[in-house]
């Protein structure tokens, strides 16, 4: 359970060029302000409308007293807040159940990747269900590198995506196709695999990446390998077990009819 928070926004959710930016946080509290200064930035440049989504995954530092105070200040960003820590996948899954939009965008709170990069984005979101980046140059510890490369060798030889970067933390989705994806803990690291998967289609852009500036990273050796690994099997029995058909010839009741 979560309290929700969703401040005014003269956005028309209902037109279909509105976007939902989710930004899972959990002790970032040094990166709220850049995050804010940043999204704000990509919004005046956007062709879309966009509003921004803070989902504060149990923070125990002053991460959410700031994200308050943007809330405050700017109408178009609204929050959620968990009681506990429960992970990047409830936070995003919580962030998509809220979103009223047609698309629903995803950063890290890390500013690890930029927002503006979701400008070469939306010229592909009315042709794609899924639109995600692949970081080029990563600014990351050669065994963090090392780990995610494995990690995605490993993958693509079981559940064969053709992704070499499926854990990059910037993602637009259409919504509809999203709620159709299975939820588990840890499902974010497969969303090219689960949609296509599941009948979507998937649009790679490369995208810029960037050193950690502040705060600490969350992952570690079991978050990092040991449980991926594990849920990967869980996506390569979804793949295995996924129902396919194809209708020859069909002849169906029209129910108006009948009961006129």
């Amino acid at each position: 359970m979560y309290p929700t928070f969703v401040g005014y926004c003269p956005i028309d959710f209902e037109a279909m060029e509105a976007m939902t930016l989710i930004v899972p946080i959990f002790n970032e509290e040094a990166n709220i302000l850049r995050v804010w200064a940043q999204v704000d930035e990509y919004r005046k440049k956007s062709n879309l409308q966009i509003y921004t989504l803070f989902v504060d995954d149990g923070s125990t530092d002053s991460s959410l007293d700031l994200i308050r105070e943007v809330c405050r200040e700017d109408p178009c960003y609204g929050y959620l807040s968990f009681f506990q820590n429960r992970g990047l996948s409830a936070a995003i899954k919580a962030g998509v159940d809220h979103a009223q939009s047609r698309w629903v965008g995803y950063i890290d709170g890390d500013l690890q990747t930029s927002p503006l990069d979701l400008l070469k984005f939306e010229t592909f979101l009315y042709f794609y269900d899924l639109v995600t980046g692949e970081r080029r140059q990563r600014q990351d510890s050669y065994g963090k590198k090392l780990s995610s490369s494995f990690a995605n060798w490993f993958r693509n030889l079981f559940l064969k995506d053709g992704i070499s970067d499926t854990g990059c933390p910037l993602k637009v989705f259409d919504r509809e196709f999203f709620l159709k994806i299975p939820y588990f803990n840890g499902f974010h690291r497969f969303f090219p695999a689960l949609t296509q998967i599941y009948g979507g289609t998937v649009k790679v852009i490369p995208v810029q990446h960037f050193p950690r500036v502040e705060g600490k990273s969350k992952f570690n050796a079991w978050n990092r390998m040991i449980q991926p690994l594990l849920d990967m099997l869980l996506v390569w029995r979804l793949k295995k077990r996924r129902i396919h058909y194809a209708v020859k010839e069909s002849k169906v009741a029209q129910l108006a009819l009948i009961h006129e």
